[in-house]
């Protein structure tokens, strides 16, 4: 019954520490395997589980034996039922532990992965909190200011095309700022007084509401 009761007590704890790193009864694996592969346990030599986990390892039976489970798999140790747990071979040993060692580093960089992808996700939230407060305070600044943003077309035939706006005296005639132009999917900020107007630009920008009749008139003016 305690032997049961222990078992059901550490598998959650082994799951919960998955991605943290190796668990403990395979890092307990991993250091019998190499004690006989060094020759520090003997073929044919008995195996205690309880006295291992008394003397060395300071955790359950129930650990233990999962740790002999994976040994046996690899033919490194025998579990008897009567006469416990025999060391079979230290060949096999060395192989298991150049088969774990090229298995932890994969749970290593797996784990490095994860740790990676949750400091990115940290970022973007960061990001994503500072943007909501960016365009929070760029909603309050457009309804408490007397400027406000449209944008405006340049159609074919309009005496704006090729024409930069120095050549338009666009500021003087309209009284708006150009803060963009869309162009083909691309966006140019703050374009300057000699960024020649094609057809089809859409033009962004900002100014006081009364200047859009000016803005269309200009933009909508033919070559005569």
């Amino acid at each position: 019954m305690n032997k049961e009761n222990e078992g059901q007590h550490v598998g959650p704890i082994v799951k919960r520490k998955k991605r943290e790193g190796t668990p403990t009864y395979v890092k307990i694996a991993h250091d019998i395997a190499l004690r006989i592969a060094s020759g520090d346990m003997k073929e044919g030599q008995k195996l205690s589980g309880r006295s291992l986990v008394s003397s060395e390892y300071g955790v359950s039976p129930e650990t233990i034996r999962r740790s002999f489970s994976l040994l046996e798999e690899m033919d490194v140790v025998r579990v008897h039922q009567n006469s416990g747990v025999i060391v079979h071979s230290s060949e096999k040993a060395a192989q298991y532990v150049e088969r774990h060692i090229t298995r932890d580093t994969r749970r290593e960089l797996l784990t490095r992965m994860h740790e990676i992808y949750d400091t990115q996700k940290e970022a973007y939230n960061e990001l994503l909190d500072l943007t909501n407060t960016l365009v929070d305070s760029t909603e309050h600044f457009i309804a408490s200011s007397p400027f406000y943003t449209y944008d405006c077309i340049i159609p074919p035939y309009s005496i704006a095309i090729n024409q930069t706006l120095s050549d338009l005296n666009f500021w003087q005639q309209t009284k708006a700022t150009v803060i963009a132009i869309k162009r083909e999917g691309k966006v140019i900020i703050s374009p300057g007084p000699h960024e020649k107007l094609l057809l089809g630009d859409i033009l962004v920008m900002v100014a006081k509401p009364i200047t859009k009749d000016d803005v269309y008139k200009l933009i909508n003016t033919t070559h005569s």
